[in-house]
């Protein structure tokens, strides 16, 4: 029946590394420099054809904002992986093998020191997307909060730190998103934030030829370090503001409905 979702996973080493579905994503929008429409599965009667790109899964967006690179996941390395086809409760396995392109001179360890060398890159931009998604719902709810209690003398201490929170929040994503950034002519006038940097990187890394350079792993290593710095001032806005603006709602023991006079 079409209630029924028909999902392919493709799998390497125990891990689902690429899962496609039947059924069209139901809060999906995109922009420009935003990431694609996901591919849906077919799943008509009779005989169905559908294609792998030999990617992993695709890297998370940032609602709205404009990145310039690709949002789609690195291209795997040569070997052995699992299909699994499920509908409700019954599933089909099968192995592919991935070859080698003959044409490129390259042993199991280069591609596999390539493996890493992307798999770090693309943790980091899902973990720079992911936080920053976070934080935006944040800054959302502190400014819902201070519309709601812009008139109540009683929370003015709230509203100054809600203000001050703000404040950090915006200094610390600007430094991970470029939000000014709407077309390609913009990078001309606005300059590329770390998670640009992460993407153009991944680009130049993702090529048939395997053997990642040393310039490339030490640009990697200074990107690694300043989404460090990021991440730790992210933990303490966290630990130390945000904290302190829930506690200060906590003791003021303001409603958590509003009504209007």
């Amino acid at each position: 029946p079409d209630s029924l979702e028909l999902t392919l996973e493709v799998q390497h080493n125990g891990k689902t590394i690429r899962s496609y579905s039947s059924k069209k994503p139901a809060k999906f929008s995109s922009w420009t420099g935003g990431p694609p429409k996901p591919e849906v599965l077919p799943s008509k009667k009779g005989f169905n054809r559908f294609t792998w790109d030999f990617r992993k899964r695709a890297l998370p967006a940032v609602d709205k904002v404009f990145v310039y690179g690709n949002y789609a996941g690195s291209r795997v390395a040569p070997g052995t992986y699992t299909l699994k086809l499920s509908l409700g409760d019954a599933s089909s396995e099968t192995s592919v093998r991935v070859l080698p392109n003959p044409k490129v001179k390259a042993t199991n360890e280069d591609y596999l020191d390539q493996q890493t060398v992307l798999d770090q890159i693309e943790n980091s931009i899902r973990s720079i997307h992911t936080s920053v998604n976070q934080m935006r719902s944040a800054k959302s709810q502190l400014k819902g909060y201070a519309t709601l209690l812009k008139e109540n003398k009683k929370a003015e201490e709230l509203l100054t730190k809600g203000e001050a929170l703000l404040q950090r929040i915006n200094t610390w994503e600007e430094n991970l998103i470029q939000p000014n950034q709407k077309t390609f002519q913009d990078v001309i006038n606005f300059n590329n934030q770390l998670n640009a940097e992460f993407m153009n990187l991944k680009n130049y890394v993702d090529a048939a030829e395997p053997k990642v350079t040393k310039g490339a792993k030490e640009r990697l290593g200074d990107l690694l370090g300043q989404w460090k710095t990021f991440e730790d001032e992210k933990k303490a806005i966290v630990e130390t503001e945000m904290a302190a603006y829930n506690l200060l709602y906590k003791q003021l023991e303001l409603p958590a409905i509003h009504l209007k006079d």
